[in-house]
């Protein structure tokens, strides 16, 4: 008997391990473009209508900006190769590697990022071999060891994903684990990890605003700067939300748009 399964497009939110179904909200590219255009249109607003001081705060915080950019993007380019380390790990048939995988796994997202800040740089710096450790270098460390072990997941749960099949057709042509791993296996799974990989790019961007504890100079940093010189605590931390509001829907519509172009999902 002939079956036709109608699937409905969902997306899959991973978080702490977890695979979340979510249904596709209708809404959702009117809800985006309201909050986008209206934090734009906020900004604008307070610049033009009350330049003093929110034309000097937003003029304070490009430096911050771009900091923010260098450690998010070091820190998710380390994040991958431990991530993809950790889910080759945690899949592994060798006992030893898949305990060391799993126990980092758990160790890790087991700490809060603020103390893994506070142990990378203090702590650890009280270490000859760690005595000079700059902050951006233990930021970009911390983060991306905290996220390394979640990417771990992601990758664990995208090459599960793929169908056993495609390994056992691999090797009866001659492929030995790594070759079937390398050319068959990890390109079918990016289809399916890139999106959540998408996903923790921009928590990570958003996390990042604790390395300010760090004295890096990112967004937060500057934002705290400007407040504690001019005591315009307000303004300054409302000018600093309004561009992390911006920058982070800006990153998710470019992450909606990369799932769109995938496809990873079987048409009718």
């Amino acid at each position: 008997m002939n079956q036709h399964f109608h699937k409905k497009a969902v997306k899959i939110d991973i978080g702490d391990g977890a695979a979340i179904p979510v249904k596709k909200d209708a809404g959702l590219f009117t809800a985006w473009w309201m909050t986008f255009f209206g934090a734009i249109a906020v900004i604008v607003y307070l610049c033009v209508t009350q330049p003093e001081p929110y034309w000097r705060v937003l003029k304070f915080l490009p430096d911050g900006v771009y900091v923010t950019f260098q450690v998010t993007i070091l820190s998710i380019l380390l994040s991958l190769v431990l991530g993809l380390i950790t889910g080759l790990g945690r899949l592994s048939r060798n006992k030893v590697v898949n305990l060391i995988a799993s126990t980092y796994v758990e160790i890790i997202r087991g700490i809060p990022l603020l103390v893994q800040l506070f142990y990378i740089y203090y702590a650890l710096g009280r270490l000859e071999f760690f005595k000079d450790l700059p902050p951006m270098a233990a930021a970009v460390a911390a983060m991306g060891i905290c996220y390394g072990a979640y990417m771990g997941e992601v990758f664990r749960a995208g090459i599960d994903s793929i169908d056993k099949g495609q390994s056992e057709a691999s090797r009866s042509l001659g492929f030995n684990r790594a070759q079937t791993m390398m050319y068959v296996i990890l390109p079918q799974a990016w289809r399916t990890i890139l999106p959540p990989v998408g996903n923790e790019f921009i928590a990570l961007l958003k996390d990042s605003s604790l390395v300010s504890v760090l004295a890096v100079a990112d967004l937060m940093r500057r934002g705290r700067e400007f407040a504690s010189e001019s005591f315009l605590y307000f303004e300054a931390y409302t000018m600093v939300a309004l561009v992390y509001l911006v920058i982070t829907l800006f990153l998710s519509k470019g992450v909606s748009k990369m799932e769109q172009r995938l496809n990873y999902y079987e048409r009718d």
